[in-house]
């Protein structure tokens, strides 16, 4: 064996940060708040609320950034105009107020999914208090209001202070409550010198002394991101968002050179159309569908992501997410429970399953990582060996690991103890003039094939210095990763295991956990050559890290989700920031980006092939009783052209309102491949677009039939 365990055994024992338990699912205090996404999205309260905005929003200014919806308003005031020369054209007036209406249901789609997300921000708003800071000034502190720190400046904060603003822990340790962001109710440690050593303003100091160093602006901490974001008053459009307004323009801007075109087929034919019935025929014909909900499709994408804890500095980064095609995880935490348990003693030939077992506990008693109270637990209720304790052991001197010896240990007794990586424990026993057996590195390779870790243990005593035998620490894989890396394959997604285990190790692993590749002994420099191949074959990366090593890979990849006990510069770094500090959020994430996409052309297909049974619902009924041959397309049986033309002007308003639910729930996600997804929405959505028109129209027509002096 080489020192690849070594690697292993360095991390052991410099993972001692005491932190929450890492999540199997979304955090309890926010479950309530996703369980209202999909009820509720018609609850009176919540239309009232909304309301004004949507009214608000009928401001040119606001809506010339829709297109589409655009057109609409300017043909509502036309009609208006033109209905206000003749006050008693019923026609006009009813046409008038139902594109009025269209418009509003518009804006009120996009004001339901911003006033969803006002709730969490009024909840943010409160955990953002106007805190006093003591600001360090050399040797002495000063209070400040926390609007007054910048970055760099020195702040600190003792058991009860709210921490002012966004930073880093320089000195101290403390247990920090970050309850007000993320909805945990577990304490965190937050200490300086390490990954964990990010804070965010708001949260609350529970015990100890830190220093925190200031990394962000006032109005520019994590809440206040938070707060705009989930307001929707810091979303821009995204690529594919501005890419669609333009297609959409574009069809807009085709309809309306054809209707433009229809008066002088209408004159020459002896019939004439009006400027009101020419308005209505365009609203109708362009894409107003998704024109009106384009917008609250994006908006509600963002606010899953908000529900699930996950801050994105941009829409981009949620696009880019829905298109990733290989992910990149971490073993640690993510595929794995991330904390080694000894499973077995495994003695090397001429020792003792119970001398390897007392070795191992007594070199364990000073190792209070979870892998060192896994070898003290595991000898005394499998051997019955009775859990020592440092006290008992006078004139014990006890061997800290380092990174130079990779071993640590205990020399009591006469007798000298070491535990470590295998390389380092062969060479210590040379250097004491023992022999190493020669089944030690075949033990130790077993264990690595197997997916484990080796620790060899040794002894020195009046027999020599020799080998007693393994310690095989095992990585429990979590359950259920094998059947959610299977749903990503069939999502046509890659994933790559990143560890810093030896190839052994990492394929044994990798094999049990079912992904698709791994990347062994893994450096920040081998992280970053891994995405850039990924990415020169055309492929969108995404990853998750937390550490200042990490931060060029975030950088790189298309999708970087930084944990929020990360460092600061990892959380720059990343274009998202779970606040959970959740690794297999990444996942998750990656399926509310393919919702969000599949949202936007689900609704897209159907706005589409809504507009092509619109056109047969209107066109042969304003020009049969000039071209009696159009009759035969008149599928419908429309009753009068009037009665045709108003029936679509309302099934035009009413579907958008009554896909709003759809639009911000989002089309239910399943992991299947792209051409199979692309025949379901074509079926569903395609030809549910094609015949839903024919069905409303239709009963709208006989509704107003009904009325006297119309049908």
């Amino acid at each position: 064996m080489t020192t690849d365990t070594a690697k292993q055994e360095d991390a052991m024992s410099t993972a001692t940060t005491p932190t929450r338990a890492p999540h199997s699912d979304l955090p309890t205090g926010h479950k309530p708040a996703e369980g209202r996404v999909g009820a509720g999205l018609f609850d009176p309260e919540q239309l009232l609320k909304s309301l004004p905005d949507a009214f608000r929003k009928l401001d040119p200014r606001v809506m010339i950034k829709s297109p589409v919806m655009f057109v609409v308003l300017v043909g509502s005031v036309l009609t208006t105009v033109f209905s206000f020369k003749d006050p008693t054209d019923w026609f006009g007036w009813t046409i008038s107020a139902w594109l009025w209406l269209t418009v509003v249901f518009a804006n009120l789609a996009e004001a339901v999914a911003e006033g969803r997300g006002k709730a969490q921000a009024d909840t943010l708003r409160r955990a953002k208090t106007d805190t006093m800071a003591r600001r360090m000034a050399g040797d002495a502190e000063e209070h400040v209001p926390g609007t007054e720190l910048r970055i760099g400046d020195l702040v600190v904060c003792e058991a009860g202070d709210v921490i002012p603003g966004d930073g880093d822990v320089v000195e101290g340790v403390a247990s920090v409550d970050e309850s007000a962001i993320t909805g945990e109710s577990a304490p965190v440690i937050r200490e300086s010198g390490g990954d964990r050593s990010a804070v965010t303003g708001g949260t609350k100091v529970l015990s100890d002394r830190i220093v925190i160093k200031i990394t962000t602006k006032p109005g520019e901490t994590f809440i206040d991101r938070m707060i705009n974001l989930v307001e929707g008053a810091a979303r821009q459009k995204t690529p594919n968002e501005i890419a669609l307004n333009i297609l959409l323009a574009s069809l807009t801007i085709v309809f309306l050179l054809a209707v433009a075109t229809l008066p002088p087929f209408a004159d020459y034919a002896g019939t004439h159309l009006t400027m009101v019935v020419l308005v209505a025929l365009l609203v109708c014909l362009i894409p107003t569908t998704i024109g009106a909900l384009l917008s609250a499709i994006g908006i509600a994408g963002m606010d899953r992501l908000v529900q699930r804890n996950v801050l994105a500095m941009s829409g981009r980064a949620v696009e880019a997410a829905g298109d990733v095609s290989t992910l990149l995880l971490d073993k640690t935490g993510t595929i794995t429970l991330g904390n080694r348990q000894a499973a077995e003693f495994v003695p090397v030939e001429g020792a003792t399953e119970a001398e390897v077992a007392d070795a191992a506990q007594l070199s364990s008693l000073a190792d209070e990582t979870p892998e060192g109270r896994s070898v003290v637990v595991l000898a005394k209720e499998k051997y019955g060996l009775r859990e020592r304790v440092q006290g008992e052991l006078s004139g014990a001197e006890w061997i800290a690991f380092t990174a130079q010896t990779r071993m640590s240990g205990v020399d009591v007794d006469g007798r000298r103890v070491r535990k470590g990586a295998a390389g380092s424990v062969i060479a210590w026993v040379r250097e004491q003039g023992g022999t190493v057996a020669d089944d030690a590195g075949t033990l130790s390779d077993r264990i690595s094939e197997a997916g484990g870790t080796p620790l060899l243990v040794a002894v020195e005593d009046a027999e020599g210095a020799r080998i007693l035998g393994v310690i095989h620490l095992k990585d429990v894989v979590k359950e259920g990763m094998r059947e959610r890396f299977e749903e990503l394959r069939r999502m046509g997604i890659r994933t790559v295991m990143i560890t810093g285990d030896n190839p052994l190790t990492a394929r044994a692993i990798a094999e049990e956990a079912g992904v698709d590749d791994f990347l062994a002994e893994a450096t920040p420099e081998d992280k970053m050559a891994l995405i850039k191949r990924e990415q020169a074959g055309g492929r969108l990366v995404a990853m998750t890290g937390d550490g200042t090593n990490d931060a060029p890979a975030l950088a790189q990849a298309d999708v970087g989700v930084a944990m929020n006990t990360g460092t600061s510069a990892a959380k720059e770094a990343g274009n998202m920031v779970d606040l959970d500090s959740n690794p297999t959020k990444l996942i998750e994430i990656v399926e509310i980006g393919k919702q969000l996409l599949i949202t936007r052309g689900a609704l897209t297909t159907f706005s589409i092939a809504n507009d092509v049974a619109k056109y047969f619902a209107i066109i042969p009924a304003l020009f049969a009783a000039v071209y009696p041959g159009l009759d035969k397309l008149n599928i419908m049986g429309l009753s009068s052209p009037d009665s045709a033309i108003l029936s679509a002007v309302v099934f035009n308003a009413l579907i958008i309102i009554a896909l709003v639910p759809l639009s911000l729930r989002g089309v239910r996600y399943r992991p299947v491949s792209a051409d199979r997804m692309l025949r379901r929405n074509l079926t569903v959505y395609g030809l549910g677009g094609l015949i839903a028109p024919f069905i409303g129209i239709k009963l709208i027509d006989l509704l107003i039939s009904l009325i006297p002096g119309i049908g």
